[in-house]
């Protein structure tokens, strides 16, 4: 039969054939630059997922004892399994102005059971008397022992430990706890991690004005919510006394900031967009923490506590009087705060 003479279908269905036919062409293009994007995608979550872990280990060699030096702890007894207390103090290790006074003091007990902990801020001037020790400020303890072991001729690491091992095993007598590891960072390592994370926002409540030019410390703060960088949030957990213009403030007040603070951190690394950041601040962490908790306890921690919030947290203070030299704490807020960290350590 000549072509002439075959019937031709309507120019719809032949529209519609020529439609069909496109459509077949570009879906497994567009399938094809689907996979391509996602497989990217995948390689380059497990390139920063393996940075991460590279980033972790380093970071726990450079911050915890090296295992050869450590008491090895069964996993019956780890922190994965039983609670654990920690000291953390925070050294004035300012290029001018510095020493080993420790003016922060926190005492924690962490419960892994319930994944949450019980903070405790200590006033650095806090008057200790206990069995074993001669009384005197809170902050005095490490710096004291630290310095005796450097005269005993140990070298510094060494030295560190016995002024950590003196702060656990006095404020362990004093709050009626086993602490058993200490962990210290130095002011330029806060401001580090408060600049990995892109600053905090927090409430500045008084007009903080201070500037001492033999430190170096220029402390100038107007109140209301604000997001401080590193160096402006250190100025503000450290603001305590006034010159031109600025509101007197005090230990209990610091220790309140210092709190908030850390919340704030907490909650900027588990946005949405934290992950991104955690690589900065593990950086700025290993570079300025050292502590007396083994490598292979700390990678338990981090397993067990990994995406803990401020919310798991419970913040409580130290409250008492101040009488020059020293602040003598209140019976009923020490009993407080000794009965909150037991309850913590039985869970």
């Amino acid at each position: 039969m000549s072509q002439e003479g075959k019937s031709m279908p309507p120019r719809s269905e032949v529209r519609g054939l020529v439609k069909k036919k496109k459509k077949t062409k570009k879906k497994p293009r567009f399938l094809t630059i689907f996979f391509s994007i996602f497989l990217t995608l995948l390689v380059a979550i497990a390139l920063y997922l393996g940075y991460l872990v590279m980033k972790t280990n380093d970071a726990i060699t450079d911050i915890g004892i090296d295992e050869n030096k450590a008491t090895q702890v069964p996993i019956q007894e780890s922190v994965k399994e039983k609670p654990v207390a920690f000291v953390f103090l925070g050294l004035d290790a300012r290029p001018k102005g510095g020493s080993l006074n420790t003016d922060v003091i926190k005492v924690a007990a962490f419960a892994p059971g319930s994944k949450t902990a019980t903070v405790i801020s200590i006033p650095r001037d806090t008057y200790i008397d206990v069995e074993g020790y001669r009384p005197r400020k809170a902050n005095a303890f490490y710096a004291d022992f630290y310095s005796a072991a450097r005269k005993e001729g140990k070298d510094r690491e060494d030295a560190d430990l016995a002024g950590k091992k003196a702060v656990r095993d006095v404020l362990g007598k004093y709050l009626g706890i086993e602490i058993k590891y200490a962990a210290s960072i130095n002011f330029q390592g806060f401001s580090d991690v408060v600049d990995a994370v892109g600053g905090v926002g927090v409430n500045v409540d008084i007009r903080m004005k201070y500037i001492d030019n033999a430190d170096g410390t220029n402390i100038d703060l107007e109140p209301g919510f604000q997001t401080l960088d590193g160096d402006k949030a250190l100025d503000f957990v450290r603001y305590r006394k006034s010159n031109r213009g600025g509101q007197e403030s005090s230990d209990f007040d610091r220790g309140r900031r210092q709190s908030e603070v850390i919340s704030a951190i907490l909650d900027k690394l588990i946005s949405l967009g934290g992950l991104t950041k955690v690589g900065s601040v593990i950086e700025a962490a290993s570079a300025n923490i050292d502590t007396d908790m083994p490598e292979s306890e700390i990678r338990r921690m981090l397993e067990t506590y990994v995406g803990v919030r401020s919310a798991d947290l419970s913040f409580m203070s130290l409250e008492g009087v101040w009488r020059s030299p020293y602040v003598y704490a209140d019976k009923t807020s020490l009993e407080e705060v000794k009965a909150a960290l037991s309850s913590k350590m039985a869970e």
